[in-house]
């Protein structure tokens, strides 16, 4: 194993989570004391705490160009994506309820569809390409009269892939059905305008964007309705019972924000570049690329080495943080989902691992990786 005492540790997978940015922990430092008062209270200690709240609201809704009174406050994006599925289903169930998503979906996604066949409702999930795209054509041609919301999550967690959104929305919405996105991944490191993706819902997560963990949103488009998953007093416009948690909405209000320059990352995708072309020139034909080559997250870098165990090879650069699949598998020693649903042979995807840059990593930091990782491939066993 690797000898890391003392070697400098490089973290590579913003994609499981994202430190705070320093306007984010600057922000929430000045809400820890004042404002004490509850949102809800119509007096002096009420109202700086609404001012609060609804300043973060309007910060969330400017990163996705849409109204504030769209945003809805959660704990993160699964109850984000939770909301969006459970509460078109309770809100609009039909005696045969149809839902579209597909295989590559994050387990806040697919669980809740799970979930939502065992009350009766119908689930197709859709395959991808090799790439880890779904065809437009075959969602068309899944819905059915019945079809009451497709969920298709705007980047893969794990490959990075981008998935055409416009387009199914389009397709959604030219049959009278909602459309909902999963653009945790996304949101912060590339453009999510909700008019431009045609989305009437869509999950954001407050620690993949450098903001806190425990705090996320879910807009909801005029007029879409969904019954609350928290039921109570009328918080959130009714959608969400609780009083509102001011210290982590001032901290996502405060990351999307700060997201707004970040958008495109082209200073992380040229890196993310740059560490592709050193591990082709060191392991050649003996590594590939698991994603889009194009239509992908800027910071994200899915490879394989062929014929070995990533989980070996990450054992061996202990120092290095980076994921085996996403932050949701880690430890399992099977093959992703995301890599079966995109027909990945066990030889090479069995070597899988998924390295995601972010705002501070470093020139330095790839060359390093790639020199440590071509000693721990060296010393790696091959697969049976």
């Amino acid at each position: 194993m690797e000898n890391t005492v003392g070697a400098r540790r490089i973290y590579l997978d913003f994609n499981a989570s994202t430190p705070l940015a320093p306007e984010v922990a600057d922000a929430m430092r000045g809400v820890l004391a004042e404002p004490f008062g509850n949102p809800s209270s119509e007096h002096w200690a009420g109202e700086p705490a609404k001012h609060a709240i609804e300043k973060a609201r309007a910060q969330v809704a400017g990163l996705l160009a849409c109204k504030p009174n769209e945003i809805v406050f959660t704990s993160g994006g699964s109850e984000a994506n939770n909301h969006a599925l459970k509460g078109v289903f309770f809100a609009r169930a039909k005696a045969k309820a149809h839902f579209i998503t597909t295989q590559v979906e994050h387990p806040a996604v697919i669980n809740p569809c799970r979930f939502l066949e065992r009350l009766g409702a119908t689930v197709a999930f859709l395959p991808v390409d090799r790439y880890g795209r779904v065809d437009p054509d075959d969602v068309r041609r899944a819905i059915t009269p019945e079809t009451i919301l497709i969920s298709v999550m705007h980047a893969n967690n794990e490959v990075g892939t981008i998935q055409p959104i416009p387009e199914i929305a389009r397709i959604a919405h030219e049959h009278e059905v909602l459309f909902h996105t999963d653009a945790a991944q996304s949101v912060g490191k590339v453009a999510t305008r909700t008019d431009e993706l045609g989305v009437d819902l869509l999950s954001v997560a407050g620690h993949k964007l450098y903001g806190p963990k425990g705090v996320g949103a879910l807009f909801v488009r005029e007029h879409v309705r969904l019954e609350p998953l928290i039921h109570g007093a009328s918080h959130e416009l009714g959608r969400r019972a609780g009083t509102e948690n001011i210290l982590l909405d001032v901290g996502l209000g405060a990351a999307c924000a700060t997201s707004q320059s970040w958008l495109g990352m082209e200073s992380v995708r040229q890196l993310r570049d740059l560490f592709w072309n050193l591990l082709q020139d060191a392991f050649g034909d003996q590594i590939v690329l698991n994603g889009h080559p194009t239509e992908r997250l800027p910071n994200t870098l899915n490879v394989s080495f062929i014929g070995r165990a990533g989980s070996e090879i990450l054992a061996r650069v202990e120092n290095v943080a980076a994921s085996t699949g996403s932050a949701c598998h880690s430890g399992s020693v099977e093959l992703s989902p995301v890599l079966i649903a995109m027909k990945i042979p066990p030889q090479i995807g069995m070597g899988a691992i998924r390295f995601s840059l972010g705002r501070t990593t470093t020139r330095e930091e790839i060359e390093s990786t790639v020199a440590l990782l071509t000693r721990a491939v060296a010393q790696s066993h091959a697969l049976a």
